[in-house]
């Protein structure tokens, strides 16, 4: 195997006199799904808050391509190609498709000396990125985001971070949660779609139902400390969960 794309070694993260994070080591490869599993409380979410540049670390480094990374914020992750889609989505759902896709980042075009948002070019970029990067098609592009399905609404997120050319690795925190199975299914297929365009695509979820169908590792966490990873190959449920707990077996 090819050397990892993040490496994180060490990270400790402190909250006063409340340590989340201890001494945790984790690597995602390029063009795999890494899942990330533990109980509340077990330290997942801090864990890629500091990835994301969200939190730093009060210790450990962040290693991209094997240099060395400081993050002062999210927008330094980004800018490195880190990005991440939250369980929230943050979308705004008054707008249509097209107008969360470039919510901060709106495409301009000059009128007469006036600069005026480019709609006709947000609108086909938008289109574009959905097809081309995750082979969805929206029946239009008009309608609030707030109508579309909860795996349409997923995909829109995507796109959004899938759009930055230089993503190259993809935090997604519990993006399952409160879909039906078939919404459920569709947000996988994304899942394995962006991770077939060789990004490393680190997956949150307390399913882990979910995450025997689309990861190739799983990284558990258990009380702020990593405690194994596994191949979901050579694994099972049963063995991740006990894992998760501190059991040797759960019957």
């Amino acid at each position: 195997m090819s050397d990892p794309l993040v490496k994180m070694r060490g990270i400790t993260k402190r909250f006063g006199g409340v340590t989340a994070l201890q001494g945790v080591d984790l690597d995602a490869y390029a063009g795999e799904v890494l899942a990330i599993v533990g109980d509340n409380g077990a330290g997942k979410s801090t864990l890629i808050k500091v990835l994301t540049g969200v939190y730093q670390p009060t210790e450990g480094e962040i290693f991209l391509d094997g240099q060395s990374m400081t993050f002062a914020s999210h927008a330094d992750a980004i800018d490195l190609g880190i990005d991440a889609v939250y369980q929230t989505l943050a979308l705004a759902d008054h707008l249509d498709p097209a107008a969360n896709m470039f919510l901060g980042n709106e495409l301009t075009r000059k009128v007469m000396g006036m600069t005026l948002l480019d709609n006709k070019k947000m609108r086909a970029e938008t289109e574009r990125v959905l097809m081309e990067r995750l082979g969805v098609t929206l029946k239009s592009l008009d309608a609030p985001t707030e109508s579309l399905s909860g795996g349409q609404r997923q995909a829109v997120a995507i796109a959004r971070a899938v759009y930055h050319e230089g993503l190259r690795v993809l935090v997604m925190d519990e993006p399952t949660a409160a879909l039906g199975p078939q919404e459920t299914a569709r947000t996988l297929k994304l899942i394995q779609t962006v991770k077939a365009q060789g990004l490393a695509v680190i997956l949150i979820s307390h399913s882990l139902d979910d995450v025997f169908e689309v990861a190739d590792r799983v990284h558990v966490q258990r009380r702020g400390r990593c405690v194994g990873v596994v191949n979901t190959a050579e694994s099972s449920v049963q063995e991740v969960l006990g894992m998760i707990v501190g059991a040797e077996e759960v019957a």
